[in-house]
């Protein structure tokens, strides 16, 4: 990131979607190495994460835009802000995808923005990252008998794309969306893409029961999987869209968060297990817990991944995607963008 001076003000640099995508691609293990290193990071306490600001709207209580301001310290030296939106109706009312994002990168000696990024790539990226990282290390290796997806949209696809380009061995996948086309189709673009074969399921219930990988990638607003017997066969439960399980489920499960203060609220599946449990002695610990060795989980016993998405994970992979579009040279930059804004000599 360039400082500027009065006679060369700082510059803004524009990364657009196919830029953003394209560094991502190919590079997905280095991905999961930036979200592991972002974790400690944060960790140690070189960082400042505060929590997220939710814009919502009275006429349409579904959809919310959602700010994440973070900083990121160590060998990052990021700071930021993710701004991103999640219209519910989009597909349906607009045909375009429910979410929406940019990233605003700060230069962190001036304060200046920096760079502005299409981020519905990068915050999919770093969940899903995220996702794979704490498969592997809860599970411990890149082997699942069989994988269950409730929810076919984006963040599945992006998931699927860190398994198969990080080699995982997959026995096939059970697959479960609200619209079985589109789980159908899902399925489909997997086998093309090298994956064994899939089971588009009749319910819920059976991408739970076939599998010992479970990843939950809805738009659910409140729990809708609510039987713990679903559990008993000890499943590994990569709970990324946070709202889908009942307190019961949750409190049947080892519970791993990224966060506990930012992943026990506005009512995600652990913040009503809270209430309903009046505490967080549910709560195994998070995985960098998991990752430093100070936690260990016992895989005869179902654990639940239930990450918030922390700002600084969009700092990593953000900064990342930012420098290398530089050096590709393919970030607009925009020289003159705060040129009245400084005064010159």
């Amino acid at each position: 990131m360039s400082v500027g001076t009065a006679d060369s003000p700082p510059s803004l640099t524009l990364v657009s979607e196919a830029a953003v995508g394209a560094q991502i691609e190919g590079h997905r293990e280095e991905c999961v190495d930036l979200v592991r290193r972002a974790y400690l990071t944060h960790d140690s306490g070189d960082s400042v994460n505060p929590q997220s600001g939710f814009l919502r709207f009275p006429d349409n209580p579904r959809a919310r835009i959602i700010s994440l301001p973070a900083y990121l310290g160590g060998e990052f030296a990021a700071a930021g802000l993710k701004w991103i939106a999640s219209f519910p109706d989009n597909p349906r009312t607009h045909g375009i995808p429910r979410a929406s994002a940019v990233l605003l990168l700060n230069d962190p000696e001036t304060g200046y923005p920096a760079a502005c990024l299409e981020s519905s790539v990068i915050s999919a990226t770093r969940t899903a990252a995220s996702a794979v990282l704490a498969a592997e290390t809860l599970g411990g290796g890149r082997t699942a008998r069989r994988v269950g997806v409730v929810g076919t949209g984006l963040i599945a696809r992006h998931v699927w794309k860190f398994l198969r380009d990080l080699d995982w061995k997959i026995g096939g996948f059970t697959l479960y969306d609200l619209d079985p086309a589109a789980a159908r189709a899902f399925g489909e673009e997997l086998t093309a893409e090298g994956a064994q074969d899939f089971t588009v399921a009749e319910d819920v219930e059976q991408a739970f029961t076939e599998c010992d990988l479970v990843v939950l990638t809805t738009v659910a607003g409140e729990p809708h999987i609510h039987d713990p017997k679903l559990l008993d066969h000890a499943p590994l439960v990569l709970h990324l869209s946070l709202r889908d399980l009942s307190p019961e489920m949750v409190l049947a499960s080892q519970n791993i968060t990224d966060d506990t203060e930012h992943a026990v609220r506005e009512r995600t599946s652990l913040h009503l297990a809270e209430q309903a449990r009046d505490g967080r002695d549910f709560i195994t610990g998070t995985l960098a817990d998991v990752l430093l060795g100070r936690v260990d989980v016992d895989r005869s016993r179902p654990i639940v991944f239930s990450p918030f998405g922390l700002g600084v994970l969009d700092l990593a992979v953000g900064s990342w995607v930012h420098s290398r579009a530089r050096a590709a040279g393919t970030g607009h930059v925009v020289p003159d963008f705060f040129a009245s804004t400084v005064t010159t000599k």
